[in-house]
């Protein structure tokens, strides 16, 4: 690791030149198949567990770069003390995001010090945010995949782009929003979209994960359209700097 990277990673790791303190909890998504925990997405929370808003209110153009850093460098690092086993889902912010090439070294350093395997690092873009510069966004991605990384399109279905954001490229996964989830089970109109997005998402190769499940009845219904990745308080809600199991209950 040269200097200047393990420089960068010890700055962000400590959130310099930030007036911010945080945390974060992780909420699992599960698999469904072999009823075990696929991943761990990392949630910001203020340093005693406040909500995310509290956090992402007080970011403005000049340190939400930063702030995407050093939540990549904190994330890394805890995900490896706590040894989470599974994948870890780690949000970023397309439009701070300035140089993807440096935003990955750092992030591949903070992995090398902190005993990370970055093969179980997935990256989640948010369509809940404007995207203001596409190509920026395609180059991001495809630097991220050139480098191995796994990438999700978040809330999908919720925000700005939507199947238009879908045509330009093609992440490993997406995950459907929650209003798109909720009372699924007796809302035809919403399961005639679901079905529509699974078919689309079945031909260009991308798994579909169901995020914000609450209900059995949603689960159910969902799983029998054919979606195996699951995220909700149904199975489990976000654990402050900690991760929980999911009773084997949920997956029936």
């Amino acid at each position: 690791m040269d200097h200047f990277v393990e420089l960068s990673c010890r700055n962000c790791a400590e959130g310099a030149g930030l007036d911010i303190d945080f945390s974060f909890a992780f909420q699992p998504i599960v698999d469904t198949g072999s009823r075990s925990i696929f991943s761990q997405e990392a949630l910001v929370r203020g340093p005693s567990g406040e909500p995310a808003h509290t956090v992402l209110d007080r970011l403005t153009d000049d340190t939400r770069y930063r702030f995407d850093q050093a939540c990549r460098v904190k994330i890394v690092k805890m995900a490896a003390s706590l040894g989470i086993p599974s994948n870890v889902n780690i949000n970023f912010y397309p439009n701070a995001v300035y140089k993807a090439e440096l935003c990955i070294r750092t992030t591949l350093a903070a992995a090398a010090e902190y005993g990370f395997p970055t093969e179980r690092i997935i990256f989640e873009v948010t369509e809940g945010e404007e995207i203001e510069d596409h190509a920026h966004l395609l180059d991001i991605i495809q630097t991220y995949k050139k480098l191995g990384f796994r990438t999700a399109i978040d809330d999908f279905g919720a925000g700005y782009a939507g199947l238009n954001l879908l045509s330009e490229f093609q992440p490993d996964y997406i995950k459907l929003d929650m209003k798109l989830i909720t009372g699924i089970d007796g809302n035809r109109p919403r399961q005639a979209i679901v079905r529509g997005i699974l078919q689309v998402c079945e031909d260009l190769s991308i798994s579909v994960i169901a995020e914000g499940v609450e209900r059995r009845e949603e689960y159910h219904w969902l799983r029998h359209a054919g979606i195996r990745l699951f995220q909700g308080y149904h199975f489990a809600k976000p654990s402050f700097e900690s991760i929980r199991d999911v009773p084997q209950g949920a997956y029936s």
